[in-house]
């Protein structure tokens, strides 16, 4: 009798357990900002886009180009993959006011701007380079640049990052391959980055 009692106590923990944590999935997943789908990122030649949880907080690895500027608070991620060497990664931020969302912008593209004289400090022997593809007319705004860089005897490497808010959340889209700033799909990007930024608030 003890042992049955047990077995039905240990089961309604679970069970109770398991709705706490479906509660605190919708919870995070209503308050998060609207996210792109996998549609929404240029297209990849050989492979459909396919996409992962919007996660609360930063990626578990360090973002290029943006190691120790991302705050760690009030964040969403989600990752989207091909079968090739393509990815992306979009990051979001819900600021306390449009003023406080816009200095964090601007500190992104900063970082960004900076990226290609950092990774060379960082890495003699090496080729980096960068573009400034301009902004992007959307909401408060949005601004898309390029990285490249290549290590001696290692694939080269390309980088386009898409900074841009609306009102007081700001979003950050990563897209990467192997190639260079030639390769990199910019005019489809500045749409996924407008896109982006139009879904924050949907």
């Amino acid at each position: 009798m003890f042992r049955r009692t047990s077995a039905l106590a240990t089961a309604a923990l679970a069970a109770a357990a398991a709705l706490v944590l479906a509660a605190s999935t919708t919870a995070t997943a209503a308050s998060a900002p609207g996210f792109i789908q996998p549609r929404d990122l240029p297209p990849h030649p050989s492979s459909p886009w396919s996409a992962g949880p919007v996660t609360s907080g930063l990626p578990d690895h360090p973002v290029f180009c943006l190691d120790g500027a991302l705050p760690a608070n009030n964040g969403w991620h989600r990752r989207y993959g091909t079968e090739f060497d393509t990815s992306a990664l979009q990051i979001s931020w819900r600021t306390a006011s449009g003023k406080a969302a816009a200095k964090l912008a601007a500190s992104l593209e900063r970082r960004i701007a900076a990226c290609a004289a950092d990774w060379l400090r960082a890495n003699p022997g090496g080729t980096a380079s960068w573009q400034d593809y301009g902004p992007v007319r959307v909401e408060e705004g949005a601004h898309v640049y390029g990285v490249h860089t290549s290590i001696p005897d290692s694939e080269p490497g390309v980088t386009l990052f898409g900074v841009g808010r609306d009102g007081a959340t700001v979003t950050v889209v990563k897209w990467s391959q192997m190639g260079y700033l030639a390769d990199a799909p910019v005019r489809d990007f500045s749409g996924t980055t407008a896109t982006a930024v139009n879904r924050l608030d949907p």
